[in-house]
């Protein structure tokens, strides 16, 4: 069986299809005589290229309104949101191994056309509100570093469609390189921002213990749903069962359980940076904000504005920006390659990426444009947290037909998960569709 072909129908045995991301399908090597460390090290890279979605712009803006208006309380949904990332990307970790297909193919071949066209566009969606986000963020972070107008900056980010082709065509190792060194810059830039706020430790601790008000006042069920949508990241799912398979692990069943081990290390170990930064931003803007009495900060640029001043260290506003931009070009790379294994995993189509991300760029750059010229920057910051609750809103349909799949004995075959997973699994499902459930019965009640 040529090694270019999968299955994904079983995970022993079945249906063959061509791989994802064929032009770095197994490119970096496993070899049999790694151990420990050096073995676990080959298998990082595709964790931390998850991980940039959920530290992307979008959770800059609901973690800073978040942080300024209640405080520490959502902190208690960060690790709530972070956890379930946790469990949802080993999901995702272990269908892609164990069966060789991403998610967006086993929708396609699991499920009636209707279905799997109707989830197709539902992700399509969401890659467009993470997109959305990450123009907004990018175009704050240019004006407040450069002083570029907000639609000027806007409209440079369709340039990055010429970094993402630069960085893919040096190989997935190089790109897995780009990506972790931003994430570097990002939470190097928190942790001097952590230190400058001083927060109280106890306030800190106790904003970690779910609180009844997050689910009882409105305004605070809505904001915790847009944290929820900026970290649980619907395409996520669907990028992470493929580029695990970057690695040429041996197509065993030994060596995808330990590739189903080492991957899953990997992701886990990415995401607790990732609850790091979301939970520093948080952190910062209740200790700078909301303590100082400015509980109605919500934009990105007042922040920007008010960290100095109130921290009193001049450096903190500039480091802010810069980490905001890092966010907003490593999101920029991994939403291109979620775009490009969603089309070709759904409809089998392919599509020059230069293409692909000037239409996905353009179809975000517009309403940022049209949003900024009728409303200022107001209209556009309320814009960012629109576009998490959308995320939010596009979850159920990526988390119940992974769950679903890898419940399902005929296609995990020995990989299955075990009851208590399936239980876990369920839980955040139908606590995904709840909080939705009851977000738009608030909005219908006015």
């Amino acid at each position: 069986m040529s090694d270019r072909l999968k299955s994904c129908s079983n995970a022993d045995a079945g249906e063959l299809v061509a791989p994802s991301l064929p032009e770095v399908y197994r490119s970096v090597p496993i070899s049999a005589g790694r151990i420990g460390w050096r073995r676990f090290f080959a298998f990082v890279g595709p964790g931390y290229m998850v991980s940039v979605g959920y530290m992307d712009p979008g959770n800059w803006a609901t973690d800073i309104a978040g942080g300024s208006r209640f405080g520490y309380t959502l902190l208690a949904v960060i690790l709530l949101s972070n956890l379930m990332a946790i469990l949802l990307q080993a999901l995702s970790v272990r269908l892609g191994i164990a069966t060789g297909c991403d998610l967006a193919q086993a929708c396609r071949t699991r499920y009636p056309k209707a279905l799997s066209n109707a989830l197709w566009i539902a992700c399509e969606l969401a890659i467009i509100a993470c997109d959305l986000a990450e123009v907004i963020g990018t175009a704050i972070a240019l004006r407040l570093l450069f002083g570029i107008p907000l639609i000027g900056g806007a409209l440079l980010t369709a340039l990055d469609a010429f970094l993402v082709l630069l960085l893919m065509s040096r190989g997935s190792r190089f790109l897995e390189a780009f990506v972790i060194a931003l994430l570097m810059l990002i939470a190097a830039c928190f942790t001097v921002q952590i230190v400058a706020a001083a927060p109280p430790v106890a306030a800190v601790l106790r904003g970690f213990l779910p609180s009844v008000e997050i689910v009882t006042h409105r305004e605070t069920l809505y904001l915790a749903i847009g944290i929820i949508g900026a970290t649980v990241m619907p395409h996520n799912l669907y990028l992470h069962s493929s580029v695990v398979q970057t690695r040429a692990y041996p197509k065993t069943r030994e060596g995808r359980h330990e590739a189903i081990r080492w991957a899953t290390i990997d992701s886990t170990l990415a995401l607790m940076l990732a609850l790091f930064v979301n939970a520093a931003i948080v952190i910062v803007a209740a200790a700078t904000f909301h303590d100082a009495g400015h509980t109605d900060v919500s934009e990105i640029g007042d922040a920007f504005r008010l960290l100095s001043p109130l921290l009193g260290v001049g450096i903190d506003s500039t480091l802010f920006a810069l980490a905001l931009l890092a966010s907003g070009l490593n999101s920029t790379v991994t939403a291109t390659l979620a775009g490009q294994i969603v089309m070709e995993g759904f409809v089998q189509l392919r599509m020059p990426a230069r293409a692909r991300r000037l239409i996905t760029r353009g179809l975000a750059i517009v309403p940022v444009i049209v949003v900024n010229g009728l409303y200022g920057d107001r209209g556009t910051a309320h814009l960012l947290v629109l576009s998490q609750v959308i995320l939010s809103r596009q979850l159920p349909f990526a988390v119940i037909p992974l769950a679903q799949f890898v419940s399902d004995r005929r296609l995990m075959g020995s990989f299955v998960i075990g009851r208590w997973t399936k239980v876990l699994t369920s839980g955040v499902a139908s606590l995904i569709v709840i909080l939705n459930g009851k977000l738009l019965i608030d909005m219908i009640g006015g």
